[in-house]
């Protein structure tokens, strides 16, 4: 069976197209600048070159069905007619409370999608969009909606429950949600079968680690606890976004400096994080070759991000009363053995310790621990669509 896997922005569209009975991506893409001038969609083939359409897409269904002429096209495409796709994947930021798994999207489902936006204002929007211009397209194919946050409704209250008057929890459902599952899930599970043991039997932690980024506890199998919040601000410092911050200061920013509400959810989402601290870039790659020929501000970006994933990977061992396996994905901690190896030295007096040669790897699934480490130390590559795939084709069996 073939699946669409498809993952919608506000104006951009990701895409690809994968064949499950070996699980080979056939086409993947990217629409960018939809509703706006300039649209655009780019399609990769493994072996051939780009394949490039400009033309104007005023919406999501207008860029959907230019995605299925791309895919069905009789040079360019990798299928013959759509009736090839046997069901839609569809990535979704938030499903709040009322998911707990992957989902076959129905009337019932739409409507806890948008009971949703609320809690993911800027993300749900635009994949409630996608999915009823699929839907519009594709009337007769299975959808399913995967929630980046249905893998941390596992965790126990003590993980997600904010030290606020209860009754905002029961009332307005403010609590610890987490992001990221689905690529948490995803290196778990291919972290256990790399080691060769049931995940059930294993305490891993799994630092995604790249312009967003997240760490969580996994027992048994089941997030236990995960360092964003109740939107993907909380936690670790990040490109943009300022992680864990005294809640005083943003009302210090407002009533000193006279910052709207808006004016201080931009300053903590966009201008702060490592772009914040070196005055440099919020891409990691450029900060790492500031500090390299002496930028103080971009190494002390660094070090503070170390430091705090240090942190909190310390209190997730605490947390599950130790830890079999720490993992590295992400664009950052899949390509930066500089990083693993900084957030890594300092948690020595546990015995993790990490084997430089073997650490010299970009993008490869491998064992990086030294073989004295009291603690496996993996990189393994997160592939979100593949996960969303698999979750499509084990529901819609």
């Amino acid at each position: 069976m073939k699946i669409l896997v498809i993952n919608c922005g506000s104006s951009s569209l990701k895409y690809q197209l994968i064949d499950m009975t070996n699980e080979k991506v056939l086409a993947k893409g990217l629409v960018e600048r939809i509703g706006i001038e300039g649209s655009k969609l780019t399609q990769k083939v493994e072996g051939r070159e780009n394949y490039v359409i400009e033309q104007k897409m005023s919406n999501h269904k207008e860029a959907i069905q230019i995605v299925i002429n791309a895919l069905i096209d009789s040079e360019n495409g990798v299928i013959s007619n759509m009736s090839e796709i046997g069901a839609v994947g569809h990535r979704v930021v938030h499903g709040g409370e009322a998911y707990a798994d992957s989902v076959i999207i129905d009337d019932e489902v739409m409507k806890s999608l948008n009971d949703c936006v609320k809690l993911a204002p800027l993300h749900n929007p635009p994949n409630i969009v996608g999915i009823e211009a699929c839907k519009a397209i594709l009337p007769n194919v299975p959808m399913v909606a995967v929630f980046d946050t249905a893998f941390h409704q596992t965790m126990p209250k003590e993980s997600y429950i904010y030290a606020l008057p209860y009754e905002l929890y029961e009332k307005n459902r403010i609590r610890r949600y987490g992001f990221h599952g689905t690529s948490h899930k995803y290196v778990s599970n291919e972290a256990a079968k790399l080691l060769g043991k049931d995940i059930k039997d294993l305490k891993i932690i799994t630092c995604h680690l790249g312009n967003g980024a997240s760490v969580t506890a996994i027992k048994n199998g089941k997030s236990f606890d995960t360092s964003m919040g109740f939107t993907p601000l909380e936690g670790l410092v990040m490109g943009t976004r300022s992680g864990d911050v005294d809640p005083a200061v943003l009302t210090y920013l407002m009533e000193e400096l006279g910052m709207s509400s808006k004016e201080v959810d931009n300053l903590l989402n966009k201008e702060s994080g490592v772009l914040g601290i070196s005055g440099v870039s919020s891409d990691f790659r450029d900060i790492e070759n500031a500090a390299a020929e002496g930028n103080e501000r971009a190494q002390l970006a660094l070090d503070i991000f170390h430091y705090r994933v240090r942190k909190y990977i310390g209190a997730y061992i605490a947390a599950m009363n130790g830890v079999d396996c720490i993992v590295f994905t992400a664009g950052l901690g899949e390509n930066s053995p500089e990083t693993r190896e900084a957030v890594c030295d300092g948690l020595s007096f546990l015995g993790i310790k990490i084997d430089k040669a073997k650490n010299a790897v970009r993008g490869k699934k491998v064992d990086v621990s030294a073989e004295d480490s009291k603690v496996k130390v993996l990189v393994v590559p997160t592939d979100e669509e593949l996960m969303i795939a698999r979750d499509t084709l084990n529901l819609i069996k």
